[in-house]
């Protein structure tokens, strides 16, 4: 994603937030299983979308929630915000668990975790006005009515780079990324503590991806709410996350303070997936080595025995194949990886070579 190189790293409090004490979002041992039918008469099998994701978002911190189209990552955002119910596990939010609530007793809650969807076009009320769709929140949690719920709006409208008279305006005529600020104030106008953000820009013209991640960075420093960043570019967590999870067909295989994994990845489909990312240096570009997985990412229908990346890892061996590897610590930093191969100090394999010898060797 070209856009988003113009965005600036963040500074400032949080950074170095490790999202381990006080912690505004709790997820242990998530799982979603789907059951699907193979026709009449076929029998049935189960998609395991998400199957044992645990992490943490502590006050003012930004996890960003990476991995191909398939891993599951909008599956775990849409389980921590009970949009559909996870097959087990556990969510917390603010301290209270939230998985066995009943839709009653959620309501309450739901003032304080808002979702920004892919999709500006889908997401909002063609009939209402855009003015009317974010005052909406505002109402159904009884927050405020009438000249305080206006100027509210009016406030937040400002804030996300919209004027005043953008209120009066429907959907249609408002472009992608004024649809995706009214997404955004919507999110934010009754001062959630968690917002999830689920692919927010995936969907819009690389010219103005930058503009929504720079808005999103600046209004989560000034409003300080928590953030899981949804996406499958690495290059856009570069710039707004504190700390990055990665996805493999439904489990985390790493995770690590941004500066950190940018610098040391340790799996090797996170170090696949780096070497992917578009250097700004044109120099630098060209004289970079990329690794090209061979394959497709499993189905979740029959994920892989042991290590569900061994069919396509560069460096797989034999107990890959058979046993799964658990997500623990290496090394010195507050880093998490699920692979065998590498070694409680953090000693990783580099793959990059190891996958130029493979092609050579073919």
């Amino acid at each position: 994603m070209t856009g988003t190189t113009e965005a600036a790293p963040r500074s400032g409090p949080g950074r170095s937030h490790p999202g381990g004490t006080d912690p505004v979002l709790e997820v242990t041992d998530l799982k979603k299983h789907f059951r699907v039918s193979h026709g009449i008469g076929g029998g049935g099998g189960v998609v395991y979308a998400v199957d044992g994701v645990s992490l943490t978002i502590g006050k003012g911190e930004v996890l960003g929630l990476v991995g191909e189209s398939g891993s599951g990552k909008s599956t775990v955002g849409r389980c921590i915000m009970r949009l559909i119910d996870p097959t087990a596990g556990q969510v917390r939010l603010n301290g209270t668990e939230i998985t066995s609530l009943p839709r009653r007793r959620m309501r309450p809650l739901r003032r304080d975790m808002h979702m920004v969807f892919q999709d500006p076009y889908s997401s909002l009320n063609p009939r209402m006005t855009a003015g009317q769709i974010v005052a909406e929140p505002l109402r159904l949690h009884g927050i405020a009515r009438g000249s305080e719920a206006e100027d509210r709006v009016g406030d937040l409208f400002e804030k996300v780079g919209l004027g005043s008279q953008m209120r009066f305006r429907y959907p249609h005529e408002l472009s992608g990324g004024q649809r995706q600020r009214i997404g955004l104030a919507r999110a934010l106008v009754v001062q959630p503590s968690l917002v999830i953000a689920d692919e927010p820009v995936s969907a819009l013209d690389v010219s103005v991806q930058a503009s929504i991640i720079n808005l999103m960075m600046d209004l989560q420093q000034d409003m300080g709410f928590s953030c899981l960043f949804i996406t499958h570019a690495l290059s856009s967590v570069e710039f707004i996350a504190d700390r990055v999870a990665v996805m493999y067909l439904g489990k985390i295989v790493e995770l690590a303070p941004r500066e950190e994994l940018f610098a040391s990845p340790k799996h090797p489909y996170t170090q696949a997936l780096l070497s992917a990312v578009l250097a700004p240096d044109p120099r630098a570009q060209r004289e970079r080595r990329r690794v090209l997985l061979p394959g497709d990412i499993p189905s979740p229908l029959a994920p892989p025995s042991g290590c569900n990346f061994h069919t396509r890892c560069p460096v797989v061996e034999e107990r890959n194949k058979v046993e799964e590897p658990t997500l623990r610590r290496v090394g010195a930093a507050d880093h998490w990886v699920s692979c065998h191969l590498v070694d409680d100090d953090g000693r990783a394999p580099d793959i990059l070579n190891a996958h130029r010898e493979q092609r050579v060797d073919d």
